[in-house]
């Protein structure tokens, strides 16, 4: 096999020579006596030093072009060097969230085969204790202290090449450069083959929402888009967060780096943004050289955004984006778009505007079906489906940066792949509809949509509806019994004081005010809904339909 690497990585060793003093990576390292983090910097030349020593020692060891490598390492300045390594020699680094609970984790490591294993002590105990899913890895590498297993630590190995890696040519586009698996939070998880072409058209399309802005110095919440920024140039600094628990990430410290390290943008996902806004509300802050943060993960709530909007700079930007491990950025929308009549169509039930596709993406609409669909002709001729679902239909998108194939289940790929020539659109398992200004509206997902006597209810765009109220945190509807005979139950998160009696008043009157959602009789306070693990935002409606479905026994 001809060796090859990744051809965007030459972005990034061209700002290592360029500038190799600049701040790469400016990480967490203890905690200072007033109780704030202690930061420590890795510059670009550190960076490309240390990645090339990993390249050189993964290339002795076997590790090369098309290797698939498990990697199960927390965000850190480790984690970089070890991606941009094997980023560097067509090495495929495979990834998932271990949140999704240990079996689930092994079962979907085991399906994609990998040769190498590159983890942290504990994932590599995991590694020991189901010798049966990794029954193909060769190479490990232990990411810390090894206990009783072999193969080197990545310790051992420094951080300075012994020389110049081998010369290598940019491998094709069409090749697969990543392993990544969906969190498997609204359906079973799959594993998304993204190739060498996905992955530099994504640094493009950032770099393009951004107004093709350098940025300069951003706060990396998602390590993906932390390798993209690092591509671009940019200082990232990683603020201390548990990835499994993306949610209890502490608000003072989110601004404390913003304000030390003067970022200029950030992502983050509702989880992450909703804290923040509460923490500057009640502690005002300048953050003066905050200049863009984009929102992704689920959609974050209006009055979030108008909240940012209010603490930060006049000129700032919000912006919600939307898209998916198979397709990042689907498309995105400013702040003062959203804003501006928007939102109050939302809270009439027209769904939540997701804005405009992303650069060179295209989106269509197909008729609403749990069925395969093999090519384009065959959708075209379920579209007079689409009148009996108010024309709300599932979203179906194409462009350099999506996904065109699933490692795993080939299932998958009958399921979420439509041929269409040369091109082949990813069915995106939501619901949408697409308005005369070519804005996407999300209803909710195809997967969690009610099929009732009086027709299908979608989540989305029914919880809007409410989630404006007094005294509502948060809504989720969730339908009880056979499909084609559902009842129609909202489940309600509360607003901290909220009078409950009062709030399910408003509740019961409002829902009677639209013909969306006259059917809905019950209203259940929850205390805390379940959600996704990446970003620990979307919210669980099959655990809550169980839940509801027990409650209205009970009544």
């Amino acid at each position: 096999m001809t060796a090859t690497y990744w051809q965007a990585i030459d972005r990034f060793r061209a700002f290592a020579r360029a500038e190799p003093a600049r701040p790469a990576v400016i990480y967490p390292d203890g905690t200072a006596p007033d109780g704030l983090p202690v930061y420590r910097t890795l510059s670009y030349r550190e960076l490309d030093d240390w990645s090339d020593t990993i390249a050189e020692q993964l290339t002795a060891s076997g590790v090369g072009s098309g290797t698939r490598t498990i990697v199960l390492v927390l965000p850190s300045p480790e984690l970089y060097a070890i991606l941009f390594a094997l980023l560097k020699i067509g090495a495929v680094p495979v990834v998932i969230d271990p949140g999704m609970g240990v079996r689930r984790m092994v079962h979907c490591l085991r399906a994609v085969e990998a040769e190498a294993f590159i983890g942290i002590p504990p994932a590599h105990a995991l590694r020991v204790l189901f010798p049966r899913s990794f029954r193909r890895v060769r190479t490990v590498v232990t990411v810390g202290k090894r206990w009783f297993w072999g193969g080197p630590t990545l310790a051992s190995w420094g951080r300075t090449p012994t020389g110049a890696l081998p010369e290598r040519v940019p491998a094709d586009p069409a090749d697969v450069l990543v392993i990544g698996f969906t969190t498997g939070s609204t359906g079973p998880a799959k594993a998304v083959e993204l190739t060498h072409g996905n992955l530099a058209a994504m640094v493009e399309q950032v770099h393009t929402a951004r107004g093709e802005v350098a940025p300069d110095t951003s706060l990396i919440t998602l390590p993906l888009v932390g390798i993209l920024d690092l591509l671009l140039g940019s200082r990232c600094v990683l603020p201390p967060l548990i990835p499994s628990k993306v949610g209890s990430t502490d608000p003072a410290h989110v601004v404390d780096a913003i304000e030390r390290f003067e970022v200029r943008t950030m992502f983050a996902s509702p989880a992450v943004l909703i804290p923040l806004l509460r923490h500057l509300e009640a502690n005002p802050a300048g953050l003066r050289s905050l200049g863009s943060i984009f929102s992704g993960g689920a959609p974050v709530p209006a009055w979030c955004i108008a909240g940012l909007r209010a603490v930060l700079r006049p000129d700032a930007q919000v912006f919600a984006g939307y898209g998916s491990t198979e397709a990042l950025p689907m498309s995105t929308i400013e702040s003062r778009e959203l804003l501006d009549g928007l939102v109050e169509r939302a809270h009439q039930g027209e769904g939540t505007c997701i804005g405009r596709p992303s650069d060179r993406i295209e989106a269509r609409l197909i008729a609403i079906t749990d069925e395969p669909i093999a090519t384009w002709p065959e959708a075209r001729a379920l579209a007079g489906r689409l009148e009996h679902s108010r024309g709300i239909g599932e979203l179906v998108v194409s462009g350099p940066n999506v996904s065109t194939h699933y490692y795993w289940p080939e299932q998958a790929n009958i399921a979420g792949k439509i041929a269409d020539g040369a091109v082949t659109w990813h069915r995106t398992g939501d619901l949408a509809w697409i308005d005369d200004q070519g804005r996407i509206w999300f209803c909710g997902r195809k997967s969690q949509r009610l099929e009732t006597a009086d027709g299908p209810m979608f989540t989305v765009q029914v919880e809007q509806i409410f989630n404006s109220l007094p005294g509502v945190s948060r809504t989720a509807l969730v339908g009880i019994g056979a499909a084609g005979t559902q009842r129609p139950v909202l489940c309600v998160e509360l607003a901290a004081g909220a009078d409950r009696g009062a709030t399910i008043s408003a509740l019961l009157a409002r829902a009677t005010a639209f013909e969306l959602t006259k059917t809905i009789e019950h209203f259940l306070v929850h205390p805390g809904f379940p959600v996704d693990i990446r970003h620990n935002a979307k919210i669980g409606r099959e655990q809550l339909a169980v839940w509801a479905a027990k409650q209205v026994r009970a009544l």
